[in-house]
Protein backbone atom coordinates (compact mmCIF):
# COMPACT_ATOMS: atom_id res chain seq x y z
CA UNK A 1 0.00 0.00 0.00
CA UNK A 2 1.13 3.14 -0.78
CA UNK A 3 2.46 5.86 2.06
CA UNK A 4 1.25 9.41 2.29
CA UNK A 5 2.29 11.99 -0.57
CA UNK A 6 6.09 13.49 0.83
CA UNK A 7 5.52 17.21 0.96
CA UNK A 8 7.65 17.86 -2.51
CA UNK A 9 4.89 15.85 -4.07
CA UNK A 10 2.13 17.74 -2.25
CA UNK A 11 3.75 21.35 -3.39
CA UNK A 12 4.14 20.30 -6.75
CA UNK A 13 0.83 18.80 -7.07
CA UNK A 14 -0.83 22.06 -6.17
CA UNK A 15 1.42 23.92 -8.17
CA UNK A 16 0.31 22.17 -11.36
CA UNK A 17 -3.25 21.93 -10.81
CA UNK A 18 -3.31 25.94 -9.95
CA UNK A 19 -1.10 26.89 -13.17
CA UNK A 20 -3.49 24.56 -15.42
CA UNK A 21 -6.48 25.73 -13.71
CA UNK A 22 -4.97 29.25 -14.77
CA UNK A 23 -4.52 28.90 -18.32
CA UNK A 24 -7.53 26.22 -18.97
CA UNK A 25 -10.52 26.66 -16.59
CA UNK A 26 -11.33 30.30 -16.35
CA UNK A 27 -14.39 30.40 -14.07
CA UNK A 28 -11.70 28.90 -11.48
CA UNK A 29 -10.34 31.54 -9.25
CA UNK A 30 -8.18 29.21 -6.98
CA UNK A 31 -7.85 25.39 -6.35
CA UNK A 32 -7.74 24.11 -3.31
CA UNK A 33 -5.87 20.74 -2.42
CA UNK A 34 -6.20 19.09 1.15
CA UNK A 35 -4.67 15.92 2.33
CA UNK A 36 -5.75 12.62 4.14
CA UNK A 37 -3.64 9.76 4.41
CA UNK A 38 -3.59 8.65 0.38
CA UNK A 39 -5.83 10.70 -0.56
CA UNK A 40 -5.75 14.47 -2.26
CA UNK A 41 -9.41 16.34 -2.49
CA UNK A 42 -9.43 18.84 -5.08
CA UNK A 43 -12.14 21.64 -4.60
CA UNK A 44 -12.25 24.84 -7.15
CA UNK A 45 -13.25 28.00 -6.27
CA UNK A 46 -14.90 30.44 -7.84
CA UNK A 47 -15.20 34.46 -8.35
CA UNK A 48 -18.55 34.66 -6.18
CA UNK A 49 -16.83 32.58 -3.41
CA UNK A 50 -18.59 29.25 -4.06
CA UNK A 51 -16.28 26.19 -3.32
CA UNK A 52 -16.54 23.38 -5.63
CA UNK A 53 -15.72 19.82 -4.42
CA UNK A 54 -14.46 18.45 -7.71
CA UNK A 55 -12.54 15.11 -7.06
CA UNK A 56 -10.32 13.17 -5.13
CA UNK A 57 -6.91 11.82 -6.03
CA UNK A 58 -5.19 8.77 -4.55
CA UNK A 59 -1.22 8.38 -3.85
CA UNK A 60 0.05 5.07 -5.72
CA UNK A 61 3.47 6.25 -5.37
CA UNK A 62 4.25 8.47 -7.87
CA UNK A 63 3.64 12.36 -8.40
CA UNK A 64 2.75 11.98 -12.19
CA UNK A 65 0.29 9.38 -11.32
CA UNK A 66 -3.14 9.29 -9.43
CA UNK A 67 -6.30 7.15 -9.50
CA UNK A 68 -9.45 9.31 -10.10
CA UNK A 69 -12.52 9.47 -8.58
CA UNK A 70 -15.16 12.21 -8.99
CA UNK A 71 -17.02 14.03 -6.62
CA UNK A 72 -21.23 13.27 -6.94
CA UNK A 73 -23.23 15.89 -5.59
CA UNK A 74 -26.30 13.11 -5.76
CA UNK A 75 -24.00 11.24 -2.89
CA UNK A 76 -21.91 14.20 -1.34
CA UNK A 77 -19.12 12.01 -1.98
CA UNK A 78 -16.27 10.77 -4.17
CA UNK A 79 -16.60 7.67 -6.98
CA UNK A 80 -13.84 6.07 -8.42
CA UNK A 81 -14.12 7.07 -11.54
CA UNK A 82 -12.76 6.59 -15.31
CA UNK A 83 -11.14 9.44 -16.92
CA UNK A 84 -11.46 10.41 -20.73
CA UNK A 85 -8.68 8.18 -21.37
CA UNK A 86 -10.09 5.16 -20.07
CA UNK A 87 -7.86 4.62 -17.45
CA UNK A 88 -9.06 5.27 -14.02
CA UNK A 89 -5.01 6.47 -13.20
CA UNK A 90 -3.86 9.12 -14.84
CA UNK A 91 -2.17 13.01 -14.43
CA UNK A 92 -3.88 15.53 -12.00
CA UNK A 93 -4.42 17.75 -15.22
CA UNK A 94 -6.32 14.69 -16.80
CA UNK A 95 -8.54 15.01 -13.35
CA UNK A 96 -9.11 18.18 -13.27
CA UNK A 97 -9.86 18.45 -16.87
CA UNK A 98 -12.66 16.07 -16.43
CA UNK A 99 -14.40 17.22 -13.41
CA UNK A 100 -14.52 20.75 -14.52
CA UNK A 101 -15.51 19.40 -18.15
CA UNK A 102 -18.42 18.18 -16.10
CA UNK A 103 -19.27 21.29 -13.70
CA UNK A 104 -18.06 23.79 -15.53
CA UNK A 105 -18.74 25.37 -19.08
CA UNK A 106 -16.01 27.49 -19.69
CA UNK A 107 -12.58 26.50 -21.07
CA UNK A 108 -10.00 27.80 -23.08
CA UNK A 109 -8.88 24.30 -24.17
Amino acid sequence: MAKTPPESTKTSLHNRLAEHARTHWLALTAVDVRYHGVFAYVDGRLADGTTLPLFRLRYGGYANQWGFAIYLASKDGYEDSYLPSGHTVGTAEEALDCACGLYLDNSVT
